[in-house]
């Protein structure tokens, strides 16, 4: 009898957990572990058994010698070599470390590989922004639902300690970006013979909490304008992202240079196809994932090691030429440094009755930065259809942990996309930057059209 209840009660709290419902606050006892045998942010503090992954001290909050800002982010680990390479080979010896999608690039790839190195967690914010998500992860909860956030007010870490999946992902829709950013960036677009072509594009967004007058449930602004091709130029997207999407869902509007005109947009959500992505991306695909989750199941299912591409200097250095980059089957490999880290995962499962290209979704996400670095996508027959790769940077002079890039590869049509390069673009990123109210609505779309 006894253990018949306890059965029913495991059960009965898994329903709860995986639910969407809202969660309770994390209590003071859970709250003081943070700092102390959990980061400020709630990962791990201690490093592994094995001494493959380093204790977090602090992160890396010092520039190189030499370092400006104009020319890039120098490399502070540009003396390292790689400790071993992972190929088809010899995966099955580090398979328990791999996703299933980085097996899979191996097998239908057998020139796929992965450069390991030492691991460094580098992950640093700001004192204030500790001291904030310290303040408030004691405060904010799920709506019933899981789509959207209660007593939310700026922090990028609603749930250092999550409970459920749903909890994870929204600690990667918040995460910290100095409050707004402004970037130059491509997305090369290639095609399985290896030829390319890019998408220039400008992208503003502001957290809406760190504007003097925000609109009710605002959780941030976002507009992008395509400088090129030819074919592109002139198209720009506007998006009000809401904090409480039960009581509204996204707003969004385009301007299309063709007819001069702005229309709302409501196509830029879920899987609509990001229109500069040549249908290799959705629109729910962009920054790995972002908006509403209730199409989806979602499941915490727990946290492990695994070999993730981190400390992406060598990638992001301004010398390099987008064609040394790309390459006919996948990324140029040896620019890209993987090491070992922890990470959450998290399963995505459709809902009844719900409509998505991608049946399921596997997440992992980095424990110190809570980015999603990872993601395997499964078509409705189950199949592993497209992976996507985030090339994390910690931007050392601002206290940013954030991509530099990120990799989408479809092994069905056996061509990838490579969104966000800012090597050959006019200016580096500028987080930190502060936009205003004005210069995200509908009619700022008009006066750049103009």
């Amino acid at each position: 009898m006894h253990k018949k209840l306890l059965n029913t009660a495991v059960l009965c709290g898994l329903m709860i957990m995986f639910s969407g419902v809202a969660q309770a606050k994390l209590s003071p006892e859970e709250v003081a572990r943070l700092g102390q045998d959990l980061t400020p942010t709630g990962a791990q503090r201690a490093g592994n058994a094995s001494g493959t992954i380093p204790a977090w001290t602090g992160g890396l909050t010092q520039a190189p010698a030499g370092f400006r800002p104009e020319a890039g982010y120098a490399d502070p680990f540009a003396d390292e070599q790689p400790l071993y390479t992972v190929n088809a080979a010899n995966m099955a010896q580090y398979a328990d470390l791999l996703s299933e999608g980085h097996k899979a690039m191996m097998k239908q790839y057998p020139s796929y590989q992965m450069h390991i190195y030492p691991s460094h967690r580098t992950l640093a914010l700001p004192a204030e922004e500790y001291a904030q998500i310290a303040k408030e992860a004691s405060e904010v909860e799920l709506q019933p639902g899981g789509a959207g956030l209660v007593n939310y007010e700026k922090t990028s870490v609603p749930f250092p300690i999550p409970k459920n999946g749903l909890e994870a992902i929204w600690n990667h829709l918040v995460r910290y970006r100095a409050g707004g950013m402004q970037r130059y960036y491509s997305q090369l677009i290639v095609q399985s013979n290896g030829s390319f072509s890019a998408v220039q594009t400008e992208a503003k967004q502001v957290m809406a909490s760190t504007l003097g007058n925000p609109e009710p449930n605002r959780l941030y602004y976002y507009h992008d304008y395509v400088a090129g091709p030819e074919s592109l130029a002139g198209l720009q997207t506007l998006v009000h992202e809401p904090l409480d999407q039960v009581k509204e869902t996204r707003l969004a509007w385009q301007y299309n240079p063709g007819q001069r005109r702005v229309l709302r947009a409501p196509e830029v959500s879920y899987d609509n196809p990001e229109l500069s992505a040549d249908g290799l991306r959705t629109t729910d695909s962009v920054d790995m994932y972002n908006g509403a989750p209730d199409k989806y199941e979602w499941k915490l299912v727990g946290k492990k090691e695994m070999l993730i591409s981190y400390n992406n200097y060598k990638l992001n250095d301004r010398s390099l030429k987008y064609r040394q980059i790309v390459g006919k089957e996948h990324m140029n490999q040896d620019l890209v440094r993987y090491e070992p880290h922890r990470v959450w995962v998290v399963e995505a499962t459709l809902k009844e009755g719900a409509r998505h290209i991608y049946a399921k979704r596997r997440f992992y996400l980095d424990e110190d930065s809570w980015n999603i670095v990872q993601i395997d996508h499964y078509d409705g027959r189950g199949e592993l259809w497209r992976v996507l790769e985030a090339h994390t940077l910690q931007r050392y002079d601002v206290n940013v942990n954030f991509p530099s890039s990120d990799v989408g590869y479809d092994l069905q049509a056996r061509r990838y996309v490579v969104n966000g390069v800012e090597n050959e673009e006019k200016a580096p990123a500028q987080f930190g930057w502060r936009g205003t109210l004005r210069e995200f609505s509908p009619s700022a779309l008009r006066r750049a059209g103009r």
